[in-house]
């Protein structure tokens, strides 16, 4: 009975029911290993929700504390975020079904198996959606409930929402694999490569030099105040487009709130209809592209096939007149030893090698460039050193905060990511105290490069003096030796060497006690820099304290970490010797 009732069941149900119970019985096995662990996740969870729905909360307040304009205001602002929110998303769901798609084992092993290859698409197009997903559900969850507390909502607003974003979010996924199986099966052509070239550049053009805001001019302030905020908002009217599904779900979510449901419901059937055919023609129609794409991929030698003026730089393997140019580079840089530089050079060729890596790299940093460019537009009409000073530590915390995740998802698996090479690195002269000491300050280095270049032009864009900007460069810097610090420490400490898998890495006990200490370490870090620069008094002894509480709070949570890895690796080869 048990064998036919199996034979009945869907291939794709089966592998449904397989994951689900793989996952119930791995959140059992890490309460029964690490009660520390589910410690810390859940008052890490809890305490964003609670701490995210206060800030909504109080920022909603404040916007519609406005005259007649604070109802006008929190409308534009949800369909804004919810607009950001959605091309966010198309990023993270490209990304993660390349890499769910084309460089994971399970779906070579699953389409080994005696399932449809249709069967395996709709199993992986299903994991990516909810992989690119939940960060989206993450941060919208307090948002709506802080909305729905400040309207004195009823209580199927929240079944509703809950609705509404589960429809938004399959669009995205059948955006993301529709371009992941198209990059994947054209990469290597030439036409390709020039027209996602070009259309990057001319993205970035269209951004830089179209979409800008306008500058509040006397004349402007001394309008009618609609006339003014209208000319303001302007370049704000592409989240209002009704044929974005972001516009369908916030226009259902304001309509529900205010108790108009027949257009709530309208614009809820619209998003609908939507997510039904198109994600009807992933499921039904994307299979024998995912199929044709995998085996292209598979067979070409790499991404950059074609590319003849990217090959010197790719360092993949010497030319024919010897090293390349990146290993020649690394070679002359004085001061290294040449097992330093051997590792050096490795570690910078698998990181360009993996296109998820650097290409997640990428886009994070470029977002952050493009907001603090924008910087300038808000020390326009700001002639008060109170809103210059708290603009300037939101930013500090801003690209702290960014390289926090930056640590936390590359620098922190470097170590479990040698998997079963690590004996063999263990074995050569320079030991494992060695190669943790190359990847640290490797680390360092990149993330200084980009987070005081950062610092620095967001600083001259507020228009601050060279002992301010000399002041934020030395405090990112301290705050980027010993977030790396903490990452590679605990990724010592807390080893994954079984899975070849980066994401799956951070997602355990090691990875989630390292995001969450280096976000405490942030908070109390900004802290310490608002107190010792005069912003709550102007006592000279007390700034002294604050910034040697800095120091010392950088030192320890850099420096221990490692020090406590460097004994662990110590002990290590002791045994192994």
């Amino acid at each position: 009975m048990p064998a036919r009732a199996s034979a009945r069941t869907p291939p794709l149900w089966l592998l449904l029911q397989v994951n689900l119970k793989q996952g119930w019985r791995r959140v059992l096995s890490m309460k029964e290993q690490s009660r520390l662990m589910v410690g810390v996740i859940s008052a890490f969870v809890i305490g964003y929700l609670v701490l995210a729905f206060l800030l909504f909360q109080r920022g909603l307040e404040f916007v519609s504390g406005f005259p007649g304009l604070g109802m006008m205001l929190t409308e534009r602002l949800l369909y804004l975020l919810f607009a950001f929110l959605f091309g966010l998303l198309l990023l993270s769901s490209l990304i993660i079904c390349y890499g769910n798609f084309f460089r994971n084992r399970e779906t070579l092993f699953l389409l080994t198996l005696p399932v449809p290859n249709e069967v395996v698409f709709q199993w992986k197009f299903i994991e990516s959606a909810v992989l690119a997903s939940w960060a989206f559900v993450f941060l919208a969850a307090p948002l709506l409930a802080a909305y729905g507390m400040a309207r004195g909502v009823a209580w199927h607003f929240y079944g509703v929402t809950g609705v509404l974003t589960a429809l938004l979010i399959v669009l995205p996924g059948v955006v993301g694999a529709w371009g992941a199986l198209h990059l994947a099966r054209y990469l290597d052509r030439r036409s390709f490569q020039v027209s996602l070239i070009t259309g990057a550049l001319g993205l970035l053009l269209l951004v830089a030099f179209v979409w800008q805001s306008p500058v509040a001019t006397d004349q402007m302030l001394e309008s009618r105040m609609l006339v003014v905020l209208d000319q303001l908002l302007g370049r704000t009217r592409f989240a209002m487009f009704p044929f974005l599904p972001s516009y369908q779900l916030t226009t259902a979510i304001l309509h529900w709130s205010e108790g108009l449901f027949r257009p709530a419901v309208f614009y809820m059937l619209t998003l609908l209809s939507s997510t039904l055919f198109f994600g009807t023609l992933a499921l039904t129609r994307f299979g024998r592209l995912f199929v044709a794409s995998i085996s292209v991929a598979q067979s070409r030698q790499g991404a950059r096939v074609g590319w003849g003026w990217l090959k010197p730089w790719c360092g993949s393997a010497p030319s024919p007149g010897g090293p390349s140019w990146l290993e020649r580079l690394v070679e002359r840089v004085p001061g290294l030893s040449p097992e330093t530089a051997a590792l050096l050079y490795k570690d910078i060729v698998l990181f360009w090698r993996d296109t998820t890596q650097w290409g997640q790299t990428v886009v994070l940093f470029g977002l952050l460039g493009a907001y603090i460019l924008n910087l300038r537009h808000f020390t326009h009409q700001l002639n008060s050193p109170f809103w210059i000073n708290l603009i300037a530590y939101l930013n500090l915390g801003t690209c702290s905060l960014t390289l926090a995740t930056l640590t936390t998802r590359f620098v922190f698996p470097q170590f479990s990511l040698e998997a079963q090479r690590l004996w063999i690195i263990g074995l050569a002269p320079m030991g494992l105290d060695h190669v943790v000491r190359v990847k640290y300050w490797l680390a360092s280095a990149t993330s200084l490069a980009i987070t005081l270049t950062l610092t620095t032009i967001s600083c001259v864009l507020l228009k601050m003096g060279w002992d301010r900007i000399a002041f934020f460069d030395v405090v990112i810097m301290l705050m980027t030796l010993s977030l790396n610090g903490l990452a590679i420490g605990l990724g010592v400490i807390y080893p994954n060497l079984k899975d070849p898998n980066a994401s799956r890495i951070v997602s355990g006990f090691g990875g989630t006690l390292c995001l969450v200490v280096s976000f405490v370490y942030i908070l109390m870090s900004v802290l310490l820099m608002v107190v010792a620069s005069g912003g709550f008094h102007v006592n000279t002894a007390v700034a002294f304290a604050a910034l040697l509480l800095f120091g010392a709070l950088s030192v320890l949570t850099g420096m221990l970490p490692l020090r406590i890895a460097r004994g662990l690796l110590h002990r290590l080869e002791l045994a192994g010797g």
